[in-house]
C-alpha cells in the first residue's frame, strides 16, 4: 500500500497531462472537421478533390495529435515520470513510433511503456480508437453527400 501512495503524485500528474492530451486533441480534431465542413463546400473544385481532400485533412489532424502525444512522452522520459523499453534506439523517433502504435491501437510490441507512461499509452489508445471512428464518420457523411455529384457518373435510369 506505501508503494502505491508513493506512486500516486506522477500517477496524478501523468492523469492531468492525459486529461490535457485527450482534449487537446478533440480540440484539434474537432477544429479540423469543422473548418473542412465549410471549406469543402465553397471550393470550384473536382468531386474527387474535395473527397482526397477530406481524407488528407483527417490523415494531418491524425498525425499532429500522433506528435503531440510523442512531445509528451519526451517531456515525460526527461522528468523521470517513465519511459520505452525494447527494441529501442533512443531517439525521437522511438517516441513517434510507440505513439503511433498507441494512437492507432496497433501496440505492435516491440517497444513497451514503463511507469506513468503505461497510463497515458492507454488513454491515448482509447483517445485514438475515437478520432478515428470520428473521422471516418465525417469521411462517410462527406462522401455520402459529394458521391452523386460526380461528373463522370453515367445515368442508369430505364437501363437493366
Amino acid at each position: 500500500m506505501s508503494r502505491a501512495l508513493s506512486e500516486g503524485p506522477p500517477m496524478f500528474k501523468a492523469l492531468a497531462l492525459a486529461t490535457f492530451m485527450v482534449a487537446a486533441c478533440i480540440v484539434i480534431h474537432y477544429e479540423t472537421l469543422r473548418y473542412m465542413s465549410v471549406l469543402i463546400p465553397s471550393l470550384k473544385v473536382a468531386v474527387r478533390l474535395k473527397v482526397l481532400l477530406v481524407v488528407f485533412g483527417c490523415f494531418i489532424a491524425h498525425t499532429i495529435e500522433v506528435w503531440l502525444y510523442a512531445f509528451a512522452y519526451l517531456l515525460l522520459e526527461q522528468i523521470g515520470f517513465g519511459s520505452l523499453k525494447g527494441h529501442t534506439e533512443e531517439h525521437f523517433a522511438d517516441f513517434l513510433y510507440f505513439s503511433a502504435t498507441s494512437y492507432s491501437t496497433l501496440g505492435i510490441g516491440d517497444v513497451y511503456p514503463t511507469g506513468v507512461f503505461r497510463l497515458i499509452s492507454g488513454l491515448e489508445s482509447i483517445n485514438g480508437l475515437f478520432l478515428i471512428a470520428w473521422s471516418t464518420s465525417f469521411t462517410y457523411f462527406v462522401m455520402d453527400r459529394l458521391w452523386p455529384l460526380h461528373s463522370d457518373r453515367t445515368n442508369e435510369e430505364g437501363s437493366d
